[in-house]
């Protein structure tokens, strides 16, 4: 019998409240109820281009900082991740896009290894869209990376608007991550000379 690749992690602090469900064999179906509206545009496009089906539902201490909500969303989707994906048997384990958001281009490389890393050579002008701080972008995607164990390269190549930069980093995230989880018909095991990830 398949293995259904979904997974269901609820995290509750002092500080934040996060359930996040996830299906990576769905069709981008998604329902994100969060308080941090940017961030539930770019949840919304992450499901959307890894056509993996997103819930995600977050209560935190935004009037304090978006930090800990963003952060532990991060570490409940990387969390999430790691469990849907189990041995990790048959996918492709690498995964690479890079995406235009119109003038913004940036490339996102995966590797499903099992060792979490983060490179991320972003600079954006803004420091903020409405309630969202952008340097948050990196600690979600740490996050992600060691939920995941996974390494996450992150490049912004060009740009001037802000939130087409970001845009532009979520979507190839999103399109490297589906290549990587994609399955390969013609591994059965686990594609590492290691034997494991």
């Amino acid at each position: 019998m398949e293995r259904l690749r979904k997974a269901e992690v609820q995290r509750k602090t002092n500080e934040t409240e996060v359930l996040v469900q996830l299906n990576l064999d769905g069709t981008g179906s998604h329902q994100i109820d969060i308080e941090i509206p940017f961030l539930g545009h770019m949840l919304v496009l992450l499901s959307l281009h890894s056509l993996c089906d997103l819930k995600v539902t977050a209560r935190g201490d935004v009037e304090v900082d978006d930090h800990h909500t963003v952060e532990d969303i991060g570490i409940c989707l990387g969390q999430a991740l790691a469990e849907a994906l189990g041995e990790k048997r048959g996918i492709r384990r690498y995964g690479e896009a890079t995406i235009p958001m119109d003038e913004a281009l940036s490339r996102v490389v995966v590797d499903l290894s099992g060792r979490a890393v983060l490179v991320y050579n972003v600079e954006v002008e803004r420091a903020c869209i409405g309630n969202f701080a952008t340097e948050n972008v990196r600690e979600f995607l740490k996050a992600i990376a060691n939920g995941a164990r996974m390494a996450i390269h992150v490049d912004a190549i060009r740009g001037d608007n802000t939130h087409h930069i970001l845009e532009s980093i979520f979507k190839a995230f999103a399109r490297a991550l589906k290549e990587a989880i994609d399955m390969e018909p013609r591994m059965e095991g686990i594609w590492s000379s290691k034997g494991r990830l």
